[in-house]
C-alpha cells in the first residue's frame, strides 16, 4: 500500500471438522464432530513502498463432541491463541510490468495457554488447546501478475513453510510435543467489476496443504499429518475507498490423512480490512 501505510483486519473464521478418512477412504461414520471459531486480527505497516510487518492475533473457540452408544461427550476449549509476525520485502516488476515478487520472514510465538485441564484436572491434548506451547519459524513466498488479456484480473501464488518447535512443558512438564512442520501452496485467479458503483473483486484459490506426523518425545505419533487439496472461492467488496469486506468459503477437494483422523469439511471466514494511507495518518482532516 506504499510507505506510512497501515492495514488493520478483523476476521472471524469458522472451520469444522465432520468428515472422518482412513487414507483417503471417506468413512461412514458421523460420530465425532470438531469446530472451531476464530476471531482474528491482523496489523500491519509499510516502513517503505518495499519494506513492511505484518502480525496476526487470534482468539480461538474448540469444541469437541464424540457420540457413541447414544451418549456423548462434549469438550470446549476457549482463550487466546498464538500469534504470528512476519517481516516482508516486495520486488516490484522483477518478473515482467505489473508484477510483484514478495518474501518474508517470521515466526510464531505461543502466546496461547496450552496446559488446559479437564473438569476432572486431565490435561487435555495438544489439538484442542488454544496455544502450542511452542515457538515456530515461518517462510513465505509470494507472486502477483496481472494478465494481458484482461487489465483488472491478477493471477497470483504464495509458497509457505512452517517449522514448528518443540512444547516441552507437555502433561505438566512430563513429555515433548512437536506439531508436525507444514508446507502450504496457493494459486488463484481474482478480477473485478463496478456494479451500482461498488467494486466487486471475485476470485477463486486452489490450496494445496502437506502437514507431517507429529511427535511425542522422539516417536512420531499416528493418526497425524497428511495431505490436502481445497477450492476456495472468494469475493472482497470495496465499500469505500479504504474500506474492504471479504468473504471466503474452503471447500476440500481431496484429502489423504495418515490412518484414520477427521479431516476439513468446510471452512469460511469473512471480515474486514481498513487501510489508513500516509496522508490520512499525517492529517486526518485529509
Amino acid at each position: 500500500e506504499g510507505k506510512g501505510a497501515v492495514v488493520v483486519g478483523l476476521n472471524y473464521d469458522y472451520n469444522n471438522l465432520n468428515t472422518l478418512n482412513a487414507g483417503s477412504n471417506k468413512l461412514d461414520d458421523d460420530s465425532r464432530l470438531r469446530n472451531t471459531n476464530s476471531v482474528l486480527l491482523n496489523l500491519g505497516y509499510s516502513f517503505t513502498d518495499r519494506f513492511s510487518v505484518e502480525t496476526l492475533f487470534s482468539w480461538v473457540n474448540q469444541t469437541r463432541t464424540i457420540t457413541q452408544f447414544g451418549n456423548q461427550d462434549f469438550t470446549e476449549t476457549t482463550g487466546l491463541g498464538d500469534a504470528v509476525f512476519l517481516v516482508k520485502y516486495a520486488m516490484p516488476d522483477l518478473l515482467g510490468r505489473a508484477s510483484t515478487l514478495s518474501l518474508g520472514v517470521g515466526g510464531k510465538p505461543p502466546l496461547g495457554k496450552s496446559d488446559l485441564t479437564t473438569g476432572q484436572g486431565l490435561q487435555l491434548n495438544a489439538d484442542l488447546q488454544p496455544g502450542s506451547g511452542a515457538w515456530d519459524v515461518l517462510g513465505w513466498l509470494a507472486v502477483s501478475k496481472n494478465v494481458g488479456f484482461r487489465p483488472s484480473a491478477t493471477l497470483s501464488g504464495s509458497l509457505t513453510y512452517r517449522f514448528t518447535g518443540e512444547n516441552d512443558t507437555y502433561l505438566n512438564n512430563t513429555s515433548i510435543y512437536e506439531f508436525g512442520n507444514v508446507f502450504q501452496a496457493n494459486m488463484g485467479y481474482t478480477d473485478q467489476f463496478l456494479l451500482f458503483n461498488t467494486l466487486f473483486n471475485p476470485g477463486v484459490v486452489f490450496k494445496y496443504r502437506k502437514a507431517a506426523s507429529d511427535k511425542l518425545d522422539t516417536s512420531s505419533l499416528p493418526n497425524t499429518g497428511g495431505e490436502w487439496l481445497f477450492i476456495r472461492p472468494e469475493l472482497a467488496v470495496t465499500i469505500t475507498q479504504n474500506l474492504i469486506f471479504t468473504n471466503r468459503l474452503e471447500l476440500p477437494v481431496y484429502s489423504y490423512v495418515d490412518g484414520t483422523q477427521l479431516t476439513p469439511t468446510l471452512r469460511f471466514t469473512s471480515g474486514l480490512s481498513y487501510t489508513f494511507k500516509n496522508n490520512t495518518i499525517l492529517d486526518p482532516l485529509k
